[in-house]
């Protein structure tokens, strides 16, 4: 019977980690978890299908051998990657190659991501660019650490959306939740760590000399969100291009979609309902993350919910 993938995923402790993971109904294994992967086919932190025939098998797997689920994707690895991350404090200000220099340096794709923001306390703010104008000034000002003349700040707020493309200069600021939607990479160039120590005294490595190659220059442009309404259903289109698309679904009763991409991932964010494929009724609820299949040629949402959902762009 063709049914929608539910996952289990990991955890990840970061030192910067909290503990709001927990309002999703997660059991947390610790209070400095930073990242829950959580539809994922990369090595470091693997995907479990929970029902159906595949029940137990991990979705790197699952790919490999089931592409026809996944619209025959040519790709060599699951392209996507779906977390949800908790801010208790300043990630390191990073940037991620893109695909060319990271194959060749680091032996995996690139990392093009984007967040939207699922809470904030008030006055949070995200590094988002830099003022540097070149190289030359921009390692200038690195080694001079003169952050507070370089770094970029953005105030944010629940609801905002922020496209984060290979290159851009980026942290995410204390107090802040977020749902990522990245390419399948763990590839990331720290440049500034504001001096923290990890668990054994030691600065945790920065990477100056690839942060220079890869960093791009010049404002991030930052896309602008298009909503459409129908009955009981508000979509919001954040961004499309050749790396994902990625929208959210406010759904206040019965909707029926029909399949418009070989495959889409959901992560629900808020709410509770039922999904319904091929005369099957699924609970959903805040937490949940599933995969809607290729062999899923229409579905149906009741209750109030919110999603993201994804796709590859192709």
């Amino acid at each position: 019977m063709t049914q929608p993938l539910f996952l289990s995923s990991v955890f990840q402790e970061k030192i910067w980690g909290g503990n709001h993971l927990k309002d999703f109904g997660y059991t947390l294994p610790s209070d400095h978890i930073g990242e829950y992967w959580a539809i994922s086919a990369h090595p470091n932190g693997v995907s479990t299908i929970k029902n159906g025939a595949f029940a137990g098998q991990t979705l790197d797997v699952l790919y490999q051998q089931h592409r026809d689920l996944f619209g025959d994707s040519k790709k060599e690895v699951f392209p996507l990657l779906t977390k949800i991350l908790d801010a208790n404090d300043w990630l390191s200000v990073q940037v991620h190659p893109d695909d060319a220099y990271g194959l060749a340096h680091e032996g995996e794709l690139g990392k093009t991501e984007c967040w939207y923001i699922i809470a904030a306390e008030p006055d949070a703010e995200i590094i988002y660019g830099h003022q540097a104008k070149d190289k030359a000034e921009l390692r200038a000002m690195i080694e001079s650490g003169e952050w507070d003349q370089l770094l970029t700040k953005v105030k944010v707020k629940a609801g905002d959306f922020f496209y984060v493309p290979s290159g851009t200069m980026h942290a995410i600021g204390k107090g802040i939740l977020i749902l990522e939607t990245q390419q399948s990479s763990d590839t990331t160039y720290r440049v500034y760590d504001f001096d923290r120590k990890d668990d054994h005294g030691q600065l945790r490595e920065l990477h100056i000399d690839k942060s220079v190659d890869v960093l791009t220059f010049g404002a991030p442009a930052n896309t602008v969100p298009v909503v459409t309404e129908t009955a009981h259903l508000v979509t919001t289109s954040y961004v499309s291009n050749d790396f994902f698309t990625v929208e959210k679904w406010d759904i206040s009763g019965p909707v029926s979609f029909v399949k418009t991409a070989p495959y889409t991932l959901c992560s629900v964010l808020a709410g509770q309902g039922t999904l319904s494929v091929d005369g099957e009724s699924y609970p959903v609820k805040k937490g949940d993350h599933f995969i809607l299949t290729s062999d899923i040629e229409n579905w149906q949402f009741e209750g109030e919910l919110t999603l993201i959902a994804s796709h590859d762009g192709e």
